[in-house]
């Protein structure tokens, strides 16, 4: 299991417990993961730091001062 966190500007888009699907954009030497439809972003991440999955359930939504945090938890385990 691994989670990520994407920053949301506007409550409500999401609820705690759905499912979501994310897309992954390309940047020079990075990558960046949006929940689709365009709810909410994640953070760069290097290549060796690249999501296999593509879908994930939204494990905890945290209100800050400076927006709007969704925590989702992604299933990548390992193939026996």
């Amino acid at each position: 299991m691994r989670e990520m966190e994407f920053k949301m500007e506007r409550k409500g888009l999401v609820q705690q417990g759905e499912e979501v699907n994310v897309t992954e954009s390309a940047l020079p030497t990075s990558y960046y993961y949006t929940i689709v439809p365009a709810v909410a972003m994640s953070k760069n991440y290097q290549g060796y730091e690249r999501l296999r999955s593509r879908k994930g359930i939204v494990k905890e939504i945290r209100e800050t001062p400076r927006g709007f945090y969704i925590v989702v938890v992604f299933d990548e385990e390992e193939p026996s």
